[in-house]
């Protein structure tokens, strides 16, 4: 069976991976060639698990945490790395500015990882049936589908109160 958790955990790897790749990046065209599509994979991941993580989080509710506060503050989180990814593009490749909002979308991003990786899913695992996984890795993997190269990813910034009260 499929399961919701491992599918995220390979997109937090992957997400790691490329951020060091990008310490060995030599020039302008191997930063580009990892950046793009690090950067559309981390608004595709975002919308991801807005639309079928978190939702099923706050409906299932947490044995041990807050799923609301968890939520609130997975929400919080993909804004501040939409905006770090949003800045990135507004800059030239390998200029000074590019890399500090790179940088600042690797910190938001690792930093979102860890909390979630400790909160959020072990939490959700321990709530939530393998049957329950499955049927959300299902969703997971049709969204991605659904999405190719980012097409009809909406990156703008959301209201964390507005997301919790519209998927409670």
């Amino acid at each position: 069976m499929a399961d919701i958790i491992e599918l995220i955990y390979a997109d937090h790897d992957w997400f790691r991976r490329q951020f060091f790749l990008l310490d060995e990046a030599s020039n302008v065209a191997e930063l580009d060639a990892i950046w793009e599509p690090l950067a559309t994979r981390l608004d595709i991941h975002a919308e991801a698990e807005e639309t079928v993580f978190y939702p099923a989080l706050l409906k299932l509710g947490g044995k041990e945490g807050d799923p609301e506060d968890e939520t609130e503050d997975a929400i919080s989180d993909h804004n501040s790395i939409r905006e770090a990814v949003r800045a990135a593009g507004e800059h030239e490749t390998g200029s000074d500015e590019w890399f500090e909002a790179v940088g600042k979308a690797r910190t938001e991003n690792g930093e979102h990882l860890d909390e979630e990786e400790r909160e959020g899913m072990p939490d959700f695992i321990k709530s939530a049936s393998r049957e329950v996984r499955h049927e959300l890795a299902m969703q997971w993997l049709r969204f991605w589908r659904q999405h190719p190269e980012g097409k009809g990813i909406d990156t703008s910034e959301r209201d964390p109160e507005e997301y919790i009260a519209a998927n409670s």
